[in-house]
């Protein structure tokens, strides 16, 4: 993972273990059938980072809140897909979170940007990703950063009543 950048209007580093309880709790807080297949989390709440969960999967942008004090604003992971050698060359998103405070600053679009480079600066050349197919925010902003729908899976996932698409996307990673 790369060292700390700055996108405005965030600073992005990787996360580190004491980010733990910061990223459960947004994590929790941006709960929401618009991207989660799993259930609403219920207390007791497992750890954030565990063996399949490391802190070096993700990175976490810091910005500044209404009252002028840096905060943990959002976070993505990024992972090789399987722990296969034919598919060492790729990296996926999996999981991209910004906290209600800081959407709308291009929070987002920063973490994208800098997972895109940290997969580069890790030797990847290509990127993926899985979207639900009605989380048409997220939908654009991935197809404005070049990601295109590779495949869909109509109906995987019965979400609040409705059948809702798995949508792949997926990107190289050339400068």
């Amino acid at each position: 993972m790369p060292e700390v950048h700055t996108y405005p209007p965030c600073r992005i580093r990787p996360a580190a273990p004491d980010d733990e309880a910061a990223l459960g709790e947004l994590d929790r807080a941006t709960w929401s059938t618009l991207h989660a297949v799993m259930p609403r989390p219920q207390p007791p709440y497992a750890p954030f980072f565990d063996d399949r969960h490391r802190p070096e999967d993700f990175l976490v942008a810091e910005a500044r809140d209404g009252a002028g004090e840096p905060r943990l604003a959002g976070y993505t992971r990024v992972v090789p897909p399987t722990p296969l050698a034919c598919n060492a060359h790729v990296r996926q998103i999996q999981g991209l979170a910004v906290a209600d405070w800081a959407r709308g600053r291009g929070i987002a679009r920063a973490l994208l940007r800098a997972a895109l480079a940290a997969a580069r600066a890790d030797g990847a050349n290509r990127m993926t990703l899985r979207v639900l197919g009605h989380n048409a925010p997220a939908r654009a902003l991935y197809e404005s950063e070049g990601f295109v729908v590779e495949g869909v899976l109509p109906g995987e996932f019965f979400l609040d009543g409705r059948y809702v698409d798995d949508v792949l996307m997926g990107r190289p990673l050339a400068p």
